[in-house]
């Protein structure tokens, strides 16, 4: 009898294995993918995410791809062109980009990645989201107090941090997540120095002040148009020898020094999973929001010996990845 049993639940899981594969394969579906950056690999991660659940291209997908190359003005345009292609989802995968996205249409369902969507107004809580946008968050105001402390436990006699944004983001007023870092900042003995970054600038023009300045560092939010401008950054930071946090590991396997935040390939993955989940019609006003499950902490040795700084031991072994 428990052998039948075992055969039956054996099979019916086998046959909704078979059924959810046939549905994604029935029919060609069409969705878009908003990115403020230049083309970049997690793209890659969010098409491999769509594979991995049956959505392929070039089979039974179409991804309307576009890029803002970190000019945020053009999100607007952009995100109106997918909706005149009719898509059925948009991944708007920042901030910015769901701004724009939600300014463009309240009915086409927008999965969000972005850092709180409950600031924004995005949506009305992360349980129960109650519009046309649903997705992941990235908890950005226990982040930057987290790399607050490991860049003071990695440079103790730190003083003073300049901490970058991008002042087209509305996010970073509007969520009042610069000021909660100020006082965060100050609470370890260190004064934050918020550096406004535009688009058009270049960051040797901005950073001018910190260069002649004792026991700094730099601090860089995983912002879109940050991310844009990083050889910049890692050039600045190189030059003037200046330890500094990434939010991004990204930069750290260019040369930055040290980044700790949440896996952007595994949160692109699982935008993939909620994309799926609408295509097969679940409603994004009740598919809850997800924070991050996974978070990387990757130091450069190679940049803290070209600096002159030589890492703690209790970083170096809580390290999910050390670049020597």
């Amino acid at each position: 009898m428990k052998r039948y049993l075992l055969f039956r639940v054996f099979v019916l899981v086998a046959a909704l294995g078979a059924s959810v594969g046939a549905g994604a394969a029935t029919r060609t579906v069409h969705i878009g993918f908003l990115r403020a950056e230049a083309p970049d690999a997690l793209f890659t991660s969010f098409r491999d995410g769509m594979h991995d659940l049956g959505y392929v291209e070039g089979r039974n997908l179409v991804i309307e791809q576009r890029w803002a190359y970190g000019k945020y003005g053009e999100l607007p345009r952009l995100a109106r062109e997918l909706v005149d292609l009719k898509v059925e989802v948009i991944f708007a995968s920042c901030t910015p980009c769901t701004q724009a996205a939600l300014q463009a249409t309240q009915t086409i369902p927008i999965v969000t990645l972005s850092g709180d969507p409950v600031a924004m107004g995005f949506v009305a809580s992360l349980s129960r989201p109650g519009g046309n946008v649903t997705g992941l968050t990235l908890m950005l105001d226990q982040m930057s107090v987290k790399r607050l402390e490991i860049l003071k436990e990695m440079v103790p006699g730190i003083s003073a941090v300049a901490v970058l944004w991008a002042v087209e983001n509305p996010f970073w007023e509007r969520s009042g997540i610069i000021a909660r870092m100020t006082r965060a900042a100050l609470a370890l003995g260190i004064h934050a120095d918020v550096v406004k970054v535009r688009g058009r600038e270049r960051i040797d023009d901005v950073l001018v002040a910190p260069v002649n300045r004792q026991a700094y560092a730099l601090y860089i939010f995983e912002e879109p148009l940050l991310r844009d401008k990083s050889a910049q950054i890692l050039t600045f930071a190189a030059k003037h020898q200046i330890p500094a946090m990434y939010g991004g590991s990204d930069f750290v396997r260019n040369g930055g020094l040290i980044s700790y935040g949440p896996s952007l390939d595994d949160l692109f993955r699982r935008a993939a999973s909620y994309v799926a989940q609408i295509l097969n019609g679940a409603s994004p006003a009740e598919l809850p929001l997800q924070q991050p499950t996974k978070y990387e902490l990757v130091v450069n040795l190679k940049t803290a010996k070209a600096i002159g700084l030589s890492i703690p031991q209790a970083i170096l072994l809580r390290a999910d990845e050390v670049i020597r």
